[in-house]
């Protein structure tokens, strides 16, 4: 892919901004939407509970999960998704059952051991670097905090169930889905306990 597709794809789903990201946006709502609800599910949210959101896109997984916890937090380092976020989440964000915050996978700005779970979906790939990622969720994470990470199996970096568990991660489990839409292939679900 040459310099010009690199920034387009960059645009529309890396950091998404403009119309590039705006179209990116529209297009992960319709394609990630059924595996953030799944892994919503998969997280067996509980009422009380706080859940981080790396790259939450657009919103759908926002929603999806304030149906369950006690408080969701966006973390995304595209102002354009966090804008198309507060669109979606509008009422939540008002309500304070969903919070928006500029950062991302290494750099979260939440308290230590803050978080109950950590979702993400489509976009551990894009992480510049997973190591101090890692890092930074087992920091957030309470020491029974647990993390679900779903990416399409196509782009999932090689070797990442055994990451997880170098990075201290335990009881790592993958599992594959196939979404019921064509917009998206099979997810590799990671999941694992701090």
């Amino acid at each position: 892919m040459g310099l010009f597709g690199e920034s387009v794809v960059m645009k529309g789903f890396g950091r998404p901004e403009g119309v590039f990201g705006r179209l990116g946006g529209w297009l992960m709502a319709r394609g990630n939407g059924p595996t953030e609800k799944h892994v919503v599910k998969l997280a067996r949210l509980q009422e009380k509970e706080h859940v981080v959101v790396l790259g939450p896109g657009p919103g759908v997984g926002l929603t999806a999960a304030a149906k369950y916890a006690g408080i969701v937090v966006g973390i995304d380092p595209s102002d354009t998704m966090l804008l198309a976020a507060r669109h979606h989440c509008g009422e939540l964000v008002e309500a304070g059952k969903v919070q928006l915050v500029r950062g991302d996978a290494a750099d979260t700005h939440q308290p230590d051991h803050s978080a109950s779970v950590v979702l993400s979906v489509n976009n551990v790939q894009l992480w510049a670097d997973r190591q101090a990622a890692y890092a930074e969720i087992l920091r957030v994470l309470k020491p029974t905090g647990r993390i679900v990470i779903s990416v399409h199996k196509k782009w999932a970096p090689e070797g990442l169930a055994a990451e997880l568990a170098a990075a201290g991660f335990k009881d790592v489990t993958e599992t594959a889905w196939d979404p019921p839409t064509r917009r998206a292939g099979t997810a590799a679900i990671f999941t694992a306990n701090r």
